[in-house]
Formats: structure tokens, sequence, C-alpha cells
């Protein structure tokens, strides 16, 4: 089982080289086959795993506490070791059946485990116990309070003098984030980015053509895409540009307050940091990915069109983007009033 673990693994990150795959997708495959090994053995015969071995793998990580979620004030739902998410089971499964896909192909095993697995995606604790996606109030108290971060009525920057935590000394100039953590959270809710083409933007990455300003996001295998940025968004864009960025030799756009790329991890706690100016009856804890969610269920539910949607995610096809777009409150009714076979006839 490991000496086809690590086989498959460089295959997949071979794949980097090629622009088949971007190096954080290998990267989440191979952290995934690893855990599964861990959970089978590595001294198990790969083609010796059978549909049962699969479902007790799965319940298992179903059950494997997820360090990521950790308790914070003013979340409920989120606590110190909880099991795994629905999206991460779901991810799981799927790095495990591509495992067994190009086993199939190499001759490794006679017959794929995965087609006998019988565990449902009820009994993995597969459905989310709520909507990824954040509701239009939600969002835009979540975006409101972005908004403030980002600039006052007249456009300038707003930075508030604020103590650093365990001390009473105010923060330097450069410790200041405000403006920062407003374009990240407008970004995420307007933009609908992946968080690593977030992290990897760099200021050189965005231009203006006739007046409209453009983000060239560098996207999953290498592909690119030109995406206008929302007015509001490109206005904050701006003010942080010249009030908000730091003076640095590195050429990424967001900067932690050291100066360096910002991080993955980082973007969560910025969104907390968000989150809580926004009134608590309008709030809901969200991810990045749920943010992700919300550009495309909001941009769908105002009947954009499906393929421009499609281009400002960066997916390759619209099948795909229909995984992104969750359920609102009251969408049907509010779509069967609004019928157009029963309105009324077009004037003139």
């Amino acid at each position: 089982m490991g000496e086809s673990a690590d086989r498959y693994v460089e295959l997949v990150r071979a794949k980097t080289l090629t622009g088949a795959l971007s190096t954080s997708t290998a990267e989440v495959y191979a952290r995934d086959v690893a855990t599964f090994v861990d959970l089978v053995g590595e001294e198990v015969v790969l083609d010796d795993l059978t549909g049962e071995d699969v479902d007790a793998v799965l319940l298992a990580f179903a059950r494997k506490p997820d360090g990521r979620r950790r308790s914070r004030p003013g979340q409920p739902g989120e606590r110190a070791g909880a099991s795994q998410s629905a999206s991460s089971q779901a991810r799981f499964r799927r790095s495990i059946s591509a495992l067994f896909k190009h086993a199939v192909l190499a001759g490794w095993v006679q017959v794929n485990p995965m087609a006998m697995a019988t565990v449902t995606a009820r009994e993995r604790g597969g459905l989310r116990p709520e909507r990824r996606a954040l509701t239009r109030e939600q969002a835009r108290g979540l975006i409101g309070a972005a908004r403030e971060l980002g600039g006052g009525p007249d456009g300038g920057a707003v930075v508030a003098e604020a103590p650093v935590a365990g001390a009473g000394r105010v923060r330097r100039r450069d410790q200041h984030t405000e403006l920062r953590d407003g374009l990240i959270v407008l970004m995420l809710s307007t933009m609908g980015p992946r968080v690593s083409e977030l992290v990897r933007a760099n200021v050189e990455d965005f231009y203006t053509n006739d007046g409209v300003r453009y983000w060239r996001i560098f996207g999953k295998g290498g592909k690119t895409r030109d995406v206008p940025l929302p007015g509001d968004v490109a206005l904050v864009l701006e003010a942080y540009l010249l009030h908000g960025r730091m003076a640095s030799g590195d050429k990424a756009l967001l900067l932690s307050w050291r100066g360096r790329r910002l991080a993955r991890g980082d973007v969560q706690a910025v969104i907390d940091r968000v989150q809580r100016r926004v009134d608590p009856d309008s709030r809901r804890s969200v991810t990045p990915h749920g943010l992700r969610h919300t550009t495309a269920t909001h941009l769908l539910a105002d009947a954009v069109d499906m393929d421009a949607v499609r281009r400002v995610l960066g997916h390759s096809d619209l099948a795909t983007l229909g995984r992104y777009r969750d359920e609102l409150p009251g969408e049907l009714e509010v779509a069967m009033r609004s019928h157009p076979l029963l309105r009324g006839p077009a004037p003139g």
C-alpha cells in the first residue's frame, strides 16, 4: 500500500510540471492519499482491499477530528475536535477514487473496490448541517462591514487606532490591516475567487482597460481569466494600493503586517475579524469557499447568464457550476410569483 501510494503521488506531482494540475491540488491529493495509507496500513496489499474495507476507511475518516475547525467566540456549531465536514469527506472520497482509477489503468488492482463501496453520504455525515452560501441579508451585512473598513464617504481609508492585544501600546502604522481586510472580504464575496487564487495575486495582475479595472486571475491547471472588478471593489483596491499596502519588495497584492505574502490559512482569520463587525442578527460563520458559493448562488439567483458566472468563477463547464449553487429561502415562491408566462403582454 505504501509503495503504491508513493508511486501514485509522484505521478500526480509530475502533472504540475505540465500544467495539468495546480500545485495546491496535487498537494491535496497527496495529503488525502497519505491519510488513506495511515487508515489502511502501509503493509496492506492494495489489490486485497474490498468494498467493505473502503467503507470502513470512509467512516473512519468521517469521524477523524478536523484540526482546522476550532471553536471561536460567537460561532455556534464550531467546536474543537469537530469531525470532518461534508465537503472534506466528499473531497477525500474523490481523492481515493482517483487513486483506484489509476490503479486499475496501471494494472495494480484487478477490480476497483470503490465500485463496491456501499456507505452513503448520509451515513458518512455528507449532508451538511447548513448551507454554505450566505443569505442575501447575511452577505449584505458582511459586505457592509467590509465597506466600512475599505473607505469612508469620501473614498478615503478608514484607519482606527487600536491597541495591540495584551498590551497598552497603540499599533504602528504598518500594523494596520483594515483596508486589506475589507478588500479581501469584498473580493471573496463579490467575485468568488478560490482562496489560493486570492493569496497568489500580485499587484501587476490588476490593470485598467477602457476605464474598467480588471483582475487577471491565475487559476487551476495554469488557466487564466480576466474578471472585471465591481465598481465598489475597484475603489477599495485603489485606496488599499495608495494607503493600505506597505512599501515592500514583495510583489504580492496582499501582505501580512510583517510585509510578507499573506498565507492561505490567514484568510479565515480575516473573515472572522470582519464578521465581528456585523450585527449578530445578520451574522453567520462562513469559510472562504462558502463565500465562493455565495457569489455563485446570488449571481445565478439574480438571473445572471450561467456562462458568465462560470467564467467569473473559473469553471471549465456548466456542470461544475451547478454544485456551487445553493438553495435560498423563499426563492421558489419568488420565481412562481414572477412567472414569465403569466405576465401581461409587453406594451407597444
